[in-house]
């Protein structure tokens, strides 16, 4: 494969992790991140939800779940997601605390105020390498159905962008035959590192 990909997610745990184990999987080099303050997980009620840090290895957040309520979190699908990211890596990465990862070619987000955060962290962080990053959003909701058909589109995107001689010079064909075939749009902006 010859470009770097990141997938992030709000907390690096369903679509960004579902995502970032089929492209694995495929032989892309691809990593995984989160957007927001702290890690959350559903917990018994809306008002409950399980939180924590980012760096919490996932077999402690499956630990600490199944202790709690072992039954809800399966059903839930709560207990396999963790048992599948802990496969794929150790714990949940912030997106804004990744320079020391080095420079992706291409990162997807999977919600709009995601995408927004990347880009303009993106914008903010010192410009030293000149190098161009194509951000694409593929809006997909967060349950575990939704974030399996997101993986197979952006492994589908992927394939796409791996195939073409220059991505800067056929991403918007590559934008428009995928909102046509999937009946899907896409925001995408081009930044730099």
């Amino acid at each position: 494969m010859k470009f770097r990909y990141a997938m992030v997610c709000s907390s690096n745990q369903n679509r960004s992790m579902e995502a970032h184990s089929l492209l694995k999987r495929e032989g892309f080099e691809v990593s995984s991140y989160g957007t927001g303050a702290h890690v959350k997980l559903p917990g018994p009620s809306l008002r409950e939800p399980n939180v924590y840090d980012f760096g919490t290895p996932y077999k402690q957040m499956y630990e600490d779940l199944r202790r709690k309520d072992s039954e809800l979190y399966k059903r839930n699908g709560i207990l396999p997601m963790l048992k599948r990211n802990s496969t794929v890596k150790l714990a949940p990465q912030r997106w804004q605390e990744n320079a020391a990862d080095g420079s992706f070619d291409v990162v997807f987000t999977f919600e709009e105020k995601v995408f927004d955060i990347v880009v303009e962290d993106l914008h903010n962080r010192d410009h030293v390498l000149l190098k161009t990053v194509l951000v694409i959003n593929l809006e997909v909701k967060d349950n575990h159905e939704e974030a399996a058909i997101g993986a197979r589109l952006t492994l589908d995107l992927c394939q796409e962008i791996e195939v073409s001689e220059s991505w800067e010079d056929s991403i918007d064909d590559i934008v428009a035959n995928f909102e046509k075939q999937q009946r899907r749009k896409l925001l995408y902006s081009i930044s730099f590192y």
